[in-house]
């Protein structure tokens, strides 16, 4: 018999269901706990974009990869630094960057999350505007038995009311903890499937979407696909325990604990990021006083790489200026040096190396 999607607030067999249990309590109190120091870190810390950047790049890639679309760090770089590389699985990598960034603007402008909004992350992600599903969706099915396990709704209306629901639920205030909604939202909309691709990705930034909305973070810096990733059959696992067993709780339980475990991951990549910035001004100051400025270590870390119209755009001073700063940088090891086609690429290799860590 196949499990048939309800609307929120969540229920089984019609009867709403208690989430704040007390296992539920005991994992809430450590996620708020990790989240709210990787927040406060982020709003103190200079160089934040800088920060930020590198995050996201490292959550657009393992948010891709869940979806078995895999490329290395070194092939996005490669994507980042010439245009001509972009296609394939760094373009898609990319493509959720964007998406990601783009639905924090809108977050920052609006206020609220809509389905509207959903609907063009996910166009950005995908390439393409064929928008919420008109046809059936894939059913999943018990591997043993063949018996349909779950039907994802089927009707274009079926699957915009639920999407409705899901964004009522998502803008309205309750006494629910904002964190155990999230996890109710994500499993939400997962099981609405409402694209025909992309839906993993989608759901995936809406999580970050929402820790903003609700002002748990400012910035997208909670690197949570890595967790998912990691943990992905435990993943599938408890998303169909939802639907067959109503079990809410070890579900909720799952997402708190990715909740913690990557907010203190995100915040040593911080750290990390923000010391190797803090050594590199220390040896420009040492080995090249003249040279020195907070601007220039802005933009050499804005970026895994610089380019010579960088410093040019960055510094406003002329290409001779520029292209002597950045063999100055290499001189001393700040940056290593390659060349592609005609350009000289200036690689932040121990940049590179924290995030690929």
């Amino acid at each position: 018999m196949s499990f048939q999607l309800e609307m929120l607030p969540p229920k089984v067999n019609g009867e709403e269901v208690p989430l704040e249990t007390v296992k539920v309590m005991r994992e809430l109190s450590k996620a708020h706990r990790s989240l709210a120091e990787l927040k406060g870190y982020s709003e103190i810390v200079p160089n934040k974009n800088i920060l930020i950047n590198a995050i996201t790049l490292n959550e657009a890639k393992d948010s891709s990869e869940i979806e078995n679309i895999i490329t290395t760090h070194d092939e996005l770089f490669e994507a980042l630094s010439d245009d001509k590389y972009l296609k394939g699985a760094p373009k898609e990598v990319l493509n959720y960057k964007e998406a990601l960034w783009h639905g924090v603007d809108l977050i920052n402008t609006r206020g609220i999350l809509t389905t509207n909004m959903i609907v063009e992350v996910q166009a950005i992600i995908e390439g393409n505007n064929a928008g919420v599903r008109k046809q059936s969706g894939t059913v999943l099915m018990n591997e043993k038995t063949g018996e349909v396990v779950y039907r994802p709704p089927e009707t274009e209306n079926e699957i915009r009311g639920l999407l409705g629901n899901l964004e009522n639920y998502v803008n309205s205030e309750d006494e629910i903890d904002d964190l155990i909604k999230l996890a109710v939202v994500h499993y939400q909309f997962e099981s609405i499937h409402p694209f025909y691709d992309g839906n993993g990705r989608t759901g995936r930034i809406i999580n970050i979407l929402f820790l903003v909305l609700k002002d748990l973070l400012d910035s997208p810096i909670l690197y949570l696909s890595k967790y998912i990733m990691e943990n992905k059959q435990e993943y599938y696992k408890l998303l169909q325990s939802v639907q067959s067993e109503g079990d809410w709780e070890s579900w909720v339980i799952y997402i708190l604990k990715g909740i913690s475990v990557m907010s203190v991951e995100s915040l040593e990549i911080l750290k990390n990021i923000n010391r190797l910035i803090d050594d590199t001004s220390n040896v420009i100051k040492e080995k090249s006083p003249k040279l020195y400025s907070r601007e220039l270590v802005e933009v050499i870390f804005k970026e895994f790489y610089t380019r010579i119209s960088s410093i040019e755009e960055g510094l406003d001073v002329t290409r001779k200026t520029a292209s002597n700063y950045l063999s100055e940088l290499v001189s001393i090891g700040v940056l290593e040096v390659e060349t592609r086609g005609r350009d000289k690429i200036f690689i932040n290799r121990k940049l590179l190396e924290i995030v690929k860590s």
